[in-house]
């Protein structure tokens, strides 16, 4: 009887199961094919078998530094009865926030200019929802950090996507322009930039900041900037960062820990204000109000008091260096077009056929994982991270020649 009924109540109601919501941002191309690489394709296997090189993802591949797991340790005994309470922004993770940010964007940072996030993803979360209503237009350049869109919709808002110029992959400030509606809310920076390295001049910030500043006033509504800066710390040597902060004020900077300590499964970063902005207070306590209504999206008390030892930290950026000197090295040797990155820890070479996933696939049957430029938006490219350790990156070298050989020499055949 019990099945009867239920069989009469199915055959009757045919409410979908999930929201559309959902199905918008799954069916959303980048964040579709992040999600089958990630379970579907067989990448987590794979990852662990003896010999491959894992060039994916910004994970670590090595136990994390010394320093690191002694301040998380520090910071998780209790120091009184409401160590663990309930957590919004922490004071001495404001302040400690703020100091070490004037060292990088030389701006009169105070701890009520900063807001403590789970991470730089959600940051730009709430810093997306705190000025944008459904409906608002969010301008981004490609290739993209691969999340914007999902993040973006699940917001509401409507992605509009920009190809930055190639090679160079600079801001194409006319198509930037050309872009900008009366529904635009919101233009995403992000430097130094992932996947391609590229750290924004001054000149091209100002550029941008005119721009903005313009096409404000032409709308008759605030544009605001998201400046998406969680490499900030992993910049090269012989270049200087920019902050687009330091030339319009209406940005909201995004930062991560999980970069710059190369720990992103420990979630904590900040949303910070430029000093003096007259919006300051009311955007904050909208911050704040969406953190709570989200589901309580602050940092936890351990990673909070962790920060101002945090802020001590670094991962060894001229090894990084040393790293990308000898890959973009041996791969300009073999013949892959690729530019020197300013910063982040990645590469970005041009695949040596149109079809990129077809290449990436030819690479990982060798035994080299590396991801795709279409799932950047951006086919004809790929991606290398370069915090795999620098013996399998050696590793990795001889394999990255013989797809090369045998992509240009089937390339040749078909001509």
């Amino acid at each position: 009887m019990q099945d009867h009924v239920q069989d009469h109540v199915r055959d009757h109601v045919r409410d979908r199961a999930v929201s559309r919501r959902s199905e918008r941002i799954r069916a959303a191309a980048p964040f579709r094919m992040l999600f089958d690489f990630l379970n579907t394709s067989g990448y987590q296997e794979r990852r662990h078998e003896p010999g491959v090189c894992d060039l994916t993802f910004g994970d670590p591949h090595e136990l994390q530094m010394p320093a690191y797991v002694d301040a998380l340790r520090e910071a998780a005994v209790p120091q009184d009865e409401l160590w663990f309470a309930y957590k919004q922004s922490e004071l001495t993770a404001q302040q400690a926030a703020a100091t070490a940010l004037r060292r990088v964007v030389p701006l009169d940072w105070t701890a009520d200019d900063v807001r403590m996030t789970t991470g730089g993803f959600g940051a730009i979360t709430v810093g997306m929802k705190a000025v944008a209503d459904p409906g608002d237009e969010v301008v981004y350049t490609l290739p993209p950090w691969f999340l914007y869109e999902g993040i973006a919709l699940e917001a509401g808002l409507v992605p509009v996507k920009v190809p930055a110029r190639q090679p160079s992959f600079d801001l194409d400030l006319e198509a930037i322009a050309a872009a900008i509606t009366p529904r635009t809310r919101i233009v995403v920076v992000n430097t130094p930039n992932n996947p391609s390295g590229r750290v924004y001049p001054p000149a091209t910030l100002t550029a941008l900041s005119s721009l903005l500043e313009q096409a404000s006033a032409r709308h008759g509504r605030r544009i605001w900037l998201i400046s998406d800066e969680p490499y900030n710390r992993i910049v090269f040597e012989g270049v200087d960062f920019h902050s687009p902060a330091e030339f319009y004020p209406w940005t909201m900077l995004c930062y991560s820990y999980g970069k710059t300590l190369l720990a992103p499964g420990q979630r904590v970063g900040y949303l910070a204000i430029p000093p003096g902005l007259a919006e300051a207070d009311e955007l904050m306590e909208a911050v704040g109000t969406l953190q709570i209504a989200g589901g309580w999206l602050f940092p936890n008390a351990v990673m909070q008091y962790a920060v101002p030892r945090l802020e001590e930290l670094s991962i060894d950026v001229p090894a990084l260096q040393r790293k990308r000197d000898r890959l973009v090295d041996a791969l300009r040797e073999i013949g892959y077009r690729v530019n020197v990155p300013e910063g982040t820890f990645y590469l970005w070479p041009e695949s040596p056929v149109p079809d990129d996933v077809s290449f990436v696939d030819d690479l990982a049957r060798r035994g080299v994982l590396v991801m795709p430029g279409t799932l950047f938006e951006t086919p004809g490219w790929f991606r290398i991270c370069l915090t795999a350790t620098a013996e399998t990156i050696e590793a990795a070298i001889p394999r990255l020649r013989e797809a090369y050989v045998h992509a240009t020499a089937g390339q040749a055949v078909r001509s």
